[in-house]
C-alpha cells in the first residue's frame, strides 16, 4: 500500500436527534485526515442525551485535534446545518466547528448566495439555475410569513399546523449557519458543486476519489426544473398574496379566520368549512413540495479508497436521482457500494427501491456484507397510518435484514464519551 493512500475509513454518526452529523477520519500510516459531513438537528431531540450540539462540536474538535479537512453541507435544511450557527459570543457550536479550519467546504451549488444577482456562479451556469436560486430564497420568505400567521391558526388547522411548523421551520434559511459556512473555507477551498464538478476533496484526500453524483444543474437535468413549473402554478400567486407589504392589508392565506365566523350565517358555515379544508390541503401540499424540492439540491458523494465505496447522498430523493442513475456508468459504479448513508432519514422516497437499493450488490452477503448508517430519531415526521413514517418501517427492515445497519436510534450500539453518544465503525481499504 502507498503510504499516501489511507488504510481505514472511521466513521462516526453522532446522535444529533433528527438530523445528520458524520465525521469520516481516513487513516493514514502517519496522520488522520477528517471530514465532516452535515452538522445538523431539528426539532428539539426526545431524548436528553442526544442533539447537544456544542458538545459534539467538542468532541470533532477533540478528535481532529483541532483541524479538519473539509466540511461538507449538503442542503439547507435545518437538520443538517443548524450546528453550524455562530453566536455574538464566539461560543456557539458553530465556532467551535469554525476554528477547526477546513480548508474545503463542499455545498450545492444553489448556496452560491449571489448567484441569484450579478454572479456568474460556478462553471456552466446559465440563467435557468439562477431562476432556480431565487425560486429558493422566495420559499423561505413564503415559510416565514406562514409561520407567522401560525401563531394564532384557525380552529381546524392544530394538525395541520403541526406539520407546517416542522417542515416550514426546517427549511428556514438558518442565516448564521449559512454565513459561516460561506466563509469558513479559504475563497479557493469555497465549493459549490453539482453533477460531475470537482468537489475539490481528492486533492485533500491523497488516495481518495471523490465523485460529485449530484444534484444536477437545471441544464444538466430538467426534472428539477418540471418540479418548479408545476409549483409555480401551485404557490406563485399565494406567495404573492402574503409577501412582506401585503402580511397586513391581506390578511392570512387560510379560508376564513376563526374571529370572523360569528358574522358567517349558519346555513353558510358549511361551505366555509369546506373551503377552509381546501386551502389547508393546499398550503400543505405546497409546503410538502417546498420540502422536496430543498431535499432535492442536496450533495450525494461517492467516495473511493483502497477498492472500498463510500456514498454519502444527504436528502436526496428521486428528482436528484434520477440524472445520477439514468447514466449506466453510474448505475455500474453504484453496484458496488461497500457503505451506505441512508438517505433522508429513511424516508420514503430517498433510497429509490428499484433504481439504487436492489442494485446494490453486496446486500445479503455472509461476508463482505453492505453497511448502512442511519441517522434519526423516529416519531417526528409522517405517520405509520399514511405510510410516510421516518424512518419507513419496511425500509428499515430491509436494512435490517439485507445489510449490517448501523441507526442512532439502536441505544446498544451507541458508544458514550465527553457527553455525547455515537456510532463508530472502521472499514478497512
Amino acid at each position: 500500500m502507498a503510504a499516501d493512500t489511507p488504510k481505514s475509513v472511521r466513521i462516526r454518526a453522532y446522535d444529533v436527534g433528527f438530523g445528520d452529523c458524520f465525521l469520516l477520519s481516513f487513516v493514514y500510516a502517519s496522520a488522520e485526515r477528517h471530514v465532516l459531513i452535515d452538522f445538523g438537528s431539528f426539532p428539539k431531540p426526545k431524548r436528553k442525551s442526544a442533539g447537544n450540539m456544542p458538545a459534539i462540536a467538542r468532541h470533532i474538535l477533540a478528535t481532529c485535534k483541532g483541524k479538519l479537512t473539509a466540511v461538507v453541507a449538503t442542503h439547507r435544511h435545518a437538520d443538517h446545518i443548524n450546528g453550524f450557527a455562530t453566536t455574538k459570543k464566539g461560543d456557539g457550536s458553530g465556532d467551535i466547528i469554525r476554528a477547526c479550519k477546513p480548508d474545503v467546504v463542499v455545498q450545492p451549488w444553489t448556496e452560491k448566495l449571489d448567484a441569484a444577482v450579478d454572479s456568474p456562479g460556478p462553471k456552466g451556469f446559465l440563467p435557468a439555475d439562477r431562476n432556480h436560486v431565487t425560486a429558493l430564497a422566495d420559499m423561505v420568505r413564503f415559510r416565514e410569513v406562514l409561520l407567522r400567521r401560525l401563531e394564532d391558526p384557525p380552529p381546524g388547522w392544530k394538525r395541520a399546523g403541526r406539520e407546517l411548523r416542522f417542515l416550514g421551520e426546517n427549511g428556514l434559511s438558518n442565516r448564521a449557519a449559512v454565513k459561516n459556512l460561506e466563509s469558513m473555507a479559504p475563497k479557493e477551498g469555497r465549493r459549490y458543486v453539482f453533477f460531475g464538478a470537482e468537489s475539490g476533496l481528492g486533492r485533500a484526500l491523497p488516495g481518495v476519489k471523490v465523485r460529485v453524483l449530484g444534484p444536477p444543474t437545471i441544464s444538466q437535468s430538467d426534472a428539477v426544473e418540471h418540479m418548479k413549473k408545476h409549483d409555480d402554478a401551485d404557490f406563485w400567486h399565494i406567495l404573492a398574496a402574503t409577501s412582506e407589504s401585503g402580511a397586513g392589508a391581506g390578511g392570512p392565506p387560510f379560508a376564513a379566520r376563526h374571529r370572523r365566523k360569528a358574522g358567517i350565517p349558519g346555513f353558510a358555515r358549511w361551505l366555509v368549512g369546506h373551503a377552509d379544508k381546501l386551502v389547508r390541503d393546499q398550503v400543505l401540499s405546497i409546503v410538502r413540495r417546498m420540502d422536496d424540492y430543498l431535499n432535492n439540491t442536496s450533495v450525494i458523494l461517492l467516495f473511493e479508497a483502497g477498492g472500498k465505496k463510500l456514498l454519502f447522498p444527504g436528502d436526496a430523493q428521486i428528482e436528484n436521482w434520477s440524472f445520477a442513475l439514468s447514466k449506466p456508468e453510474i448505475r455500474t459504479l453504484l453496484a458496488g457500494v461497500d457503505v451506505y448513508k441512508v438517505g433522508h432519514h429513511g424516508s420514503l422516497n430517498a433510497t429509490p427501491k428499484t433504481g439504487l437499493w436492489e442494485r446494490f450488490s453486496k446486500r445479503r452477503r455472509a461476508s463482505g456484507r453492505l453497511i448502512t448508517f442511519l441517522s434519526t430519531e423516529p416519531g417526528h415526521h409522517g405517520t405509520a397510518k399514511s405510510h410516510t413514517e421516518v424512518p419507513r418501517a419496511t425500509l428499515v427492515k430491509a436494512l435490517e435484514d439485507e445489510s449490517e445497519l448501523f441507526s442512532t436510534d439502536e441505544g446498544k450500539k451507541l458508544t458514550r464519551k465527553q457527553g455525547v453518544a455515537f456510532i463508530e465503525h472502521e472499514v478497512r481499504v
